[in-house]
Formats: structure tokens, sequence, C-alpha cells
């Protein structure tokens, strides 16, 4: 039974070893350690600080991109809006001018061809006018007796006449 029940002796300096040890650490070693836990704790703190604003910061920012993505939506949805308005007034405008422009050369073709027949009447009045007075003269000239050659050399002049001039 020796070994499971300590002698007094062992007892006793197991107890001054122990004491003397706890004394040592509390007197060196205690303090330090306390501090580096406590420092430990305050990096710990200061890191979860850090990280707390940091979060708050990101999702300041997430938020503002929110906003600024939306606003620029906005914004190309708006100059989108405002080229096809511009692009309708443009074609509107070319349709408009194409239109003048058409209206203004059918006009300018009718007077063109109205001024060209009003000449070709002149022309055809001023020929039969020619005609006619080189027809009376040729009559005029010949003496006719009878009314059939009268009538049969109208007929032949008709003939001798150019209609091609």
């Amino acid at each position: 039974m020796g070994l499971v029940v300590p002698d007094t002796g062992l007892l006793f300096w197991m107890l001054l070893s122990f004491g003397v040890t706890f004394w040592l650490l509390v007197k060196f070693a205690w303090k330090p350690i306390l501090k580096m836990i406590k420092n430990r704790e305050d990096s710990i703190q200061k890191a979860f600080d850090e990280a707390k604003e940091a979060k708050k910061e990101a999702d300041y920012i997430r938020e503002e991109n929110k906003k600024f993505l939306f606003e620029a939506r906005l914004e190309r949805e708006n100059l989108l809006k405002l080229a096809h308005e511009t692009k309708e007034k443009m074609i509107r405008a070319a349709e408009t001018e194409a239109k003048e422009r058409a209206l203004k050369i059918i006009t300018e073709a009718k007077i063109q061809i109205e001024t060209e027949k009003n000449l070709a009447i002149q022309e055809i009045k001023s020929k039969v006018a020619e005609l006619t007075i080189d027809i009376s003269e040729k009559i005029l000239r010949k003496e006719l007796a009878d009314k059939q050659s009268h009538i049969s050399y109208i007929n032949t002049l008709v003939n001798e006449i150019d209609f091609r001039n």
C-alpha cells in the first residue's frame, strides 16, 4: 500500500515545489500572459469591429451601385426614347421634303408639257398658214375655168405637200 498513499515528506515537498512554481508563475509569467491574452482579445475585437465597418461600407456601396445602375438604366431608356423620337422626326421631315420635291417636279413637268404643247400648236398653226398660203398662191396662178379642174388641181397639190416638215 505504500505506493498508493503518499508519504508526509513527499507531500510536503510536492506542496512546496507547487507553491514555489505557482509563486514564480504569478510573479513573472501571470501578468505577461494576461497582457498577451488581453492584447489578443483587443486585436480580435478590433478586427471584428473593422469587419463590421467593412460590411456596412460594402452594403452602402452595394446600395449606391444599385442606385447608379437604376439611374443608368433610366438614362439609357431616355436616350433610346429620344433617339427614336429624333429618328421619327427625321423620317417625317424627309418624307415631307420628298413629297414637296415630287410635287414641285410634277408641277414643273406639267408646266413644261403645257409650254411644249402650246409651242407645238403654234408650230402647227404656222405650218397650216404656210400651206394655206402656198396652196392659195398656186391656185391663183392658174386660172381655172371649171369647178372640176379646180378640185382636181387642189387634190394634186395636197398630194404634193410634204407633211413631215
